[in-house]
């Protein structure tokens, strides 16, 4: 079994913005394997599937982004998920609209619901999939994070969605994180 984890914030007021690009991105994997976020177990919201006889696991964690792996890591246990079939999906300010990047491991780099899935995994050594979201330029961060798309931006994020969730199919059926990095970023 996989587990594929959105990161983001829950409620109305988050929707749409910048900061719940994991929950857009497993939305529309789910959107697509015709998988519905019905089930609510252990602080997040799961849909399950399968593609190529793999089982998957969407996570949408709703304790908030600081908080993220207070869910993830009871889920794991429960599941009995390896780290390796784990793929976890969010938001990156240092990436221009439109881009996506897969990653083996590495620090938080200042993103908060990274921070806690270490903390609460007790390790760095786990798969990213960062979605490109692009810096401010006038306001602050949190302000910045928490706004939607621009009409403009729009349509590169909503093209970046799309190549994230061919990404996550290629990993599932067993492309190595180094071929990933190749073939996306």
């Amino acid at each position: 079994m996989k587990m594929i984890v959105g990161l983001g914030n829950i409620g109305a007021q988050y929707a749409g913005t910048r900061h719940n690009t994991g929950f857009m991105v497993v939305d529309r994997f789910a959107q697509l394997h015709q998988a519905s976020f019905s089930k609510h177990q252990m602080e997040a919201s799961l849909a399950s599937t399968q593609l190529s006889g793999e089982k998957i696991l969407l996570v949408k964690p709703s304790t908030y982004m600081n908080e993220s792996g207070r869910a993830v890591r009871p889920l794991m246990d429960y599941y009995k998920i390896d780290l390796q079939d784990l793929m976890v999906v969010y938001d990156d300010m240092d990436l221009p609209i439109g881009k996506i990047r897969f990653r083996k491991r590495g620090a938080a780099g200042g993103h908060n619901g990274i921070k806690s899935l270490i903390a609460h995994l007790k390790t760095q050594d786990f798969d990213r999939l960062k979605v490109g979201t692009d810096h401010p330029q006038k306001s602050t961060v949190v302000d910045y994070v928490l706004s939607k798309f621009t009409a403009t931006q729009q349509p590169l994020f909503d093209e970046s969605v799309d190549r994230s969730v061919k990404g996550l199919e290629d990993w599932v059926n067993g492309m190595s994180i180094a071929d990933l990095m190749n073939k996306y970023n």
